[in-house]
């Protein structure tokens, strides 16, 4: 995906970070917009109609997780968390309120830009209603949609319904973090799983795609709050 032209609104209270962020953008020809409290922040974000939000949960005035809840009433422009608060329930709170990922201070440049490219290339998708190829290809990984058949350096694995399930639904989401409580819904649905049925499929799984388990080239864990699946293309 091309940068060009993307709006970006940060909304950062601390004006070395902001201008830290704004730099970086503004070489990749983004177009950067900057406030420094949620107030503001809510104002532009209406007002200006931006492609992408990096929001601060340390803010002056309010705190961030309201400034996400706010903005999720009304739009789904993509909101990437940067933030100092390490503590895991705040990570799983602000995804599961609709964060599409979440930064932890310090950050460098390849990340920020790997986490900006990953949100708006599904924003893109989801504002297209694109359909998903017949077939798709993520490095030695081939899964093909029409015969439900997966294959790993072109030898053919026998997945569970339930694995196939969860393979599809970090394909659709490549590269973002998702939550243990996110895919325990969108997979078991009402049929509700716990963390333990989860990580049981989620090994299962992994010793049928990776080369070591031990040392995923595809799902990584994101400790205490999920699982996400690698973007070649981003990372």
């Amino acid at each position: 995906m091309s940068l060009n032209k993307i709006e970006v609104l940060i909304i950062e209270d601390d004006q070395h970070i902001n201008t830290y962020i704004k730099n970086i953008l503004t070489h990749q020809n983004m177009n950067v917009l900057q406030t420094y409290d949620g107030k503001e922040g809510l104002k532009y974000a209406s007002s200006k109609v931006p492609d992408i939000i990096l929001l601060d949960l340390g803010l002056p005035d309010m705190d961030g997780i309201e400034v996400l809840k706010q903005i999720r009433l009304w739009t789904s422009v993509p909101i990437v968390i940067i933030s100092a608060r390490e503590n895991e329930k705040e990570k799983v709170n602000a995804l599961d309120l609709g964060a599409d990922d979440y930064i932890t201070k310090p950050f460098g440049t390849e990340e920020l830009l790997a986490r900006v490219r990953v949100s708006l290339r599904h924003a893109q998708v989801k504002t297209a209603d694109q359909p998903f190829d017949q077939k798709e290809v993520i490095n030695e990984l081939t899964i093909d949609y029409e015969k439900r058949v997966v294959s790993i350096r072109d030898k053919v694995i026998h997945l569970t319904p339930i694995e196939y399930k969860i393979l599809v639904l970090f394909i659709k989401n490549i590269g973002k973090v998702l939550t243990h409580d996110y895919i325990i819904r969108q997979v078991w649905g009402l049929y509700y799983a716990d963390n333990q049925t989860l990580r049981v499929n989620m090994a299962n799984l992994r010793r049928k795609i990776e080369k070591n388990p031990a040392e995923p080239e595809y799902i990584l864990t994101e400790v205490g709050v999920g699982y996400r699946m690698i973007d070649e293309k981003t990372y």
